[in-house]
């Protein structure tokens, strides 16, 4: 079964975590957003800036 893309998938503040070992949202979320992220009910994140694979490694370096 291929795993649904969303928003979060190909946002830049989605980043893998690897203390957690599992991927994160890096904005800073109130209550309210984290409980919408946290259950994928976050479709229209006033955050989301859309990063592909190749502007994500410049940040992370």
């Amino acid at each position: 079964m291929k795993k649904q893309t969303t928003s979060c998938d190909l946002c830049m503040y989605y980043e893998y975590d690897e203390e957690y070992e599992f991927y994160v949202c890096s904005m800073n979320l109130d209550e309210d957003e984290m409980y919408k992220f946290l259950n994928n009910s976050f479709n229209h994140c006033p955050y989301y800036k859309s990063g592909d694979e190749y502007t994500i490694v410049r940040k992370q370096n």
